[in-house]
């Protein structure tokens, strides 16, 4: 798996250690965020962004740096909203490739507030389906709200559980089962997909292989939270058992002192 030049980085902590270079200051999101953006001039400009400019150039950019695959997207052919959990490898590709896996449907993403608090792409980014996490209760129930109406359009809500950005990692790092209360609470599927890194031929840089699972639902014979626990243990287990699948380490990842 070494790869030549590879690089080293080495960390402390897998839960919260973070390694995206972007170096955002994020705004609080209070009970003035806009979550549902549904006049009409609102959704002529999403479906401008989002369809005409975004999905194309998120195709082109997956070919040709990452000779990008999705392998089983069939699976997510489903008549009603869902939840998809990946593995947060990409600064940027992990926004965009939800995008290709869900489509026809639209992609939603729970994100971080820093990704809606640049000056210029963070006016753009809740018309390409960010839900940034709120910062307090009042807006904390409009976050609901948004989920909500989203799963009820029958769309696709993505969540990165692993929370923070490991470029190039072939691992699955350790997740809680916080964010798995959303399926189980709405009572629908949830899916994964795990990005892995294969070899190229003609280039040092791994090509990205996307492989879709599912669906995954809550066993409604257990405690709540016993359920959100079963649901992360099956996702978990899976992501886990794709990624043996990926066959080098562009950057290699070694913990402190081992």
């Amino acid at each position: 798996m070494t790869m030549k030049n590879q690089k080293i980085v080495y960390y402390d902590d897998e839960l919260n250690d973070e390694f995206s270079r972007a170096n955002i200051k994020p705004k609080k999101i209070d009970a003035k965020y806009k979550y549902l953006r549904e006049g009409l001039l609102n959704k002529i400009w999403q479906f401008f962004v989002l369809r005409i400019v975004v999905t194309p150039f998120a195709w082109l950019y997956m070919k040709i740096k990452f000779r990008h695959k999705i392998v089983n997207k069939k699976v997510l052919k489903v008549k009603t909203g869902f939840f998809i959990y990946g593995n947060h490898t990409q600064p940027f590709a992990d926004a965009i490739v939800p995008h290709l896996l869900t489509l026809p449907k639209t992609a939603y993403l729970i994100v971080h507030p820093s990704n809606v608090s640049q000056p210029v792409v963070g006016r753009l980014t809740p018309y390409l389906g960010a839900i940034p996490l709120p910062g307090d209760v009042a807006s904390t129930k409009n976050f609901i709200s948004c989920i909500n109406k989203r799963i009820a359009q029958k769309h696709g809500v993505t969540i990165y559980p692993e929370a923070h950005i490991w470029p190039y990692y072939t691992g699955i790092r350790p997740f809680k089962e916080t964010s798995f209360n959303y399926p189980v609470k709405l009572k629908v599927p949830a899916f994964c997909f795990t990005n892995t890194y294969q070899k190229r031929k003609f280039s040092s840089r791994p090509k990205i292989v996307t492989y879709v699972d599912g669906p995954f639902y809550p066993n409604p014979s257990l405690p709540i939270k016993e359920q959100e626990k079963d649901l992360r243990n099956q996702i978990y287990n899976c992501m886990k058992e794709r990624s043996k699948l990926s066959n080098c380490e562009y950057i290699k990842y070694i913990k402190r002192g081992e």
